[in-house]
């Protein structure tokens, strides 16, 4: 079986003339090898032509990328927009490529962020290096908006596929190369940036051989430039000669015969012929030959004509192969500087992304980020960067974040619909996976401590085709977070809880802050939007937990929506005024009202009276001896009141905190 070791290894070692796999470093990964192998003989059963393009073998680890699950990248609209009729996407914001193969290369970087400190810091000194030199940056992007997409068109060219247009555009990318090899030379560019092959040989021969403006396709002949093929100049010659007396024919014809409406055609049915009028009144000379009469005409072909005809159609059929040949022999040579091409083409499509993120960052004022080894996420003034580019600049309103062992692991977030707690949620992703990537941020200052994993629980979607509802779609989501998650990941959850009812709700709501804190393997950055306002009470028993919300300004009747992130918790959600933003009829506003005011004098009533009879049951309770020490301590009472037996560990540790809050209190009392 060409999966066995064995088999696998012979198949590579054979493709690649070699006698180990040692310089390929897969001696120490044989189930790389036996895929890889497998893989190999596939392709030389099904795909001969192809082989040719596999030049060499290289191992690949996930390990140096982050993850990104398919809910994060939707989220986050990396590369496709969740908005109605399509929206901006995060590769859109920063793509600034002038070739397609920086285009390609950036959706890869988006798409594989990094996790190795030393990777990023080359991306961000490629950066770096052109944010600082603006008119290098200039000249490159001058050069690279030229470069068409030599990678796809050598792999045409190797696999025989290549059409002439095709091959122009490949000889007018690398007569380019030199030019962005001596920019870049010139100005001692940083280790990311590699030299740029110069590929002289295939330019020359491509420029030498095709014609100044080739057809779309070899087979509509006109292919080859004039002087690259003896050969082909003599048989064009020919043809020309032969087409020439074609042409004159007819202007002959009708002075040796006199007749006036003669005329020379041609059709593929029956080639060339003489077409004489039926109101013609001369006699028809004897060696014109009837070959076809219509019901006004009759066409004659003779020997001259035929014989001309013959020369002609001979020649164009020699002309195709002479071109084929001469086609062949300038694939050949192209083929023949294939590697370098290709690794042109990588060194072309990096400093095209580096160009591109350097542009963005100069125009828009991204930052360079800070990477510590701390675990801990420190951002002045962020940005959203998708919202940020399509609004005009300075309007958008920026915020800070903080998340450390020092200044709280876990960010719970309240605030109106509307204020923009989605878009900071996003925001700080979206930062974060920017700084990692390798580029620059929107922000006035990053510092940030590479994350493992970004998650993210944002929106409320359904699965219809498996049966889901929106609710369980949701607990799916968070359960995959929860179970992968580690200390060093990112977490941005967005109202979870909110597809049940209202106690069920805050109850998951409150456990899952709760597992997310006291977890061991945990305890990561998280950020976590809520309309649950009773979840603002765990700030005051879990050490690590800080409530923010987004600020809004009254002014009687009238909500202004600030953006602008605060410490403390909210008490309102507003979703009375935003529905009358939306356009809601006025008598649904003004009910809704209503009964909104209804229901809070309702919960504030059913707590006062909660209040007092827990007053009167204290006074009624049977008298405790009072002790020198004023009586018993709240700690004491609650340690009295538990179950301890049924606590869990989680349980037990948030009760510690609870604990540990109520000795501070009373001691502080």
């Amino acid at each position: 079986s060409s999966w066995r070791l064995d088999a696998a290894s012979e198949t590579l070692c054979e493709h690649f003339g070699v006698t180990t796999l040692e310089p390929f470093g897969c001696e120490d990964a044989p189930l790389a090898a036996r895929a890889a192998g497998a893989l190999m003989a596939y392709l030389q059963s099904t795909q001969i032509a192809s082989l040719r393009q596999i030049t060499t073998l290289s191992t690949y680890s996930t390990a140096r990328f982050m993850s990104l699950d398919a809910q994060t990248r939707r989220n986050l609209e990396l590369v496709e927009s969740t908005s109605r009729g399509g929206g901006t996407t995060l590769v859109q914001t920063l793509d600034a490529t002038r070739s397609p193969l920086g285009g390609r290369l950036l959706r890869q970087w988006v798409g594989q962020p990094l996790l190795e400190r030393d990777d990023i810091e080359q991306r961000y000194d490629g950066v770096e290096w052109l944010v600082e030199d603006a008119l290098l940056r200039s000249q490159l992007r001058d050069q690279l908006r030229g470069i068409g997409d030599i990678e796809r068109i050598i792999n045409r060219v190797v696999n025989t596929q290549a059409q002439p247009r095709e091959m122009a555009s490949l000889g007018e990318s690398l007569r380019r190369l030199p030019g962005l090899a001596d920019l870049v030379g010139r100005s001692g560019p940083p280790p990311i940036v590699r030299d740029i092959p110069v590929v002289d040989r295939a330019a020359d021969e491509i420029g030498r051989a095709l014609a100044a403006d080739p057809p779309s396709l070899l087979s509509h002949g006109g292919v080859i430039r004039s002087g690259y093929s003896a050969e082909l100049d003599g048989l064009r010659e020919l043809l020309a000669r032969d087409r020439t007396y074609i042409a004159t024919l007819e202007q002959r014809e009708r002075e040796r015969t006199g007749i006036k409406g003669l005329k020379v055609g041609f059709n593929k049915v029956f080639g060339y012929y003489i077409e004489i009028s039926n109101a013609s009144r001369e006699p028809v000379p004897d060696d014109y030959l009837r070959k076809q009469t219509l019901v006004n005409a009759e066409r004659y072909i003779t020997p001259d004509l035929k014989e001309a005809e013959q020369r002609v159609l001979a020649a164009e059929e020699r002309i195709s192969q002479a071109e084929a040949d001469a086609w062949g022999r300038l694939n050949a040579v192209v083929v023949g500087e294939a590697v370098r091409i290709r690794d042109a083409a990588r060194a072309v499509a990096t400093l095209d992304v580096l160009a591109g993120l350097a542009e963005i960052a100069a125009q828009r004022g991204y930052t360079r980020p800070s990477l510590v080894n701390d675990d801990l996420l420190e951002i002045d003034g962020g940005r959203h960067p998708i919202v940020d580019a399509n609004m005009p600049r300075g309007e958008f309103v920026p915020n800070d974040v903080r998340l450390s062992d020092a200044d709280g692991r876990i960010a719970i977030l309240t605030g109106p619909n509307m204020a923009g707690k989605s878009t900071y949620l996003r925001q700080v992703a979206l930062i974060v996976l920017l700084a990692q990537v390798g580029s620059f941020v929107p922000a006035t200052r990053a510092r940030i401590g590479v994350v493992d994993r970004i998650f993210t629980r944002i929106g409320a979607q359904d699965d219809l085709a498996s049966g889901q509802s929106t609710f369980m779609v949701e607990m799916l989501e968070t359960a995959a977070i929860l179970n992968h998650a580690t200390s060093r990941s990112l977490v941005v959850l967005d109202e979870i809880g909110r597809g049940t009812s209202t106690y069920d709700g805050l109850a998951i709501a409150t456990s899952i802050v709760e597992y997310i804190h006291n977890t061991p393997r945990l305890g990561c950055k998280t950020l976590f939007a809520t309309h649950y306002h009773e979840l603002t009470a765990l700030a005051d028993i879990l050490p690590r937990v800080r409530n923010f919300r987004l600020d809004v300004l009254e002014a009687g009747d009238r909500v202004t929506f600030l953006h602008r992130v605060v410490p403390g918790g909210a008490d309102r959600s507003y979703g009375v005024y935003v529905a009358q933003l939306a356009g809601m009829p006025k008598q649904v506003v003004r009910r809704a009202s209503e009964v909104l005011t209804e229901l809070e004098r309702d919960a504030i009533a059913t707590s006062t009276a909660d209040h007092r009879r827990q007053s009167v049951l204290a006074q009624s309770a049977t008298p405790v001896q009072l002790t020198m020490f004023g009586g018993v301590h709240p700690a004491v009472a609650r340690l009295r009141e538990l179950e301890v037996d049924g606590l869990s560990p989680l349980d037990a540790l948030t009760t510690l905190y609870e604990l540990q809050r109520l000795a501070s209190d009373r001691d502080t009392g």
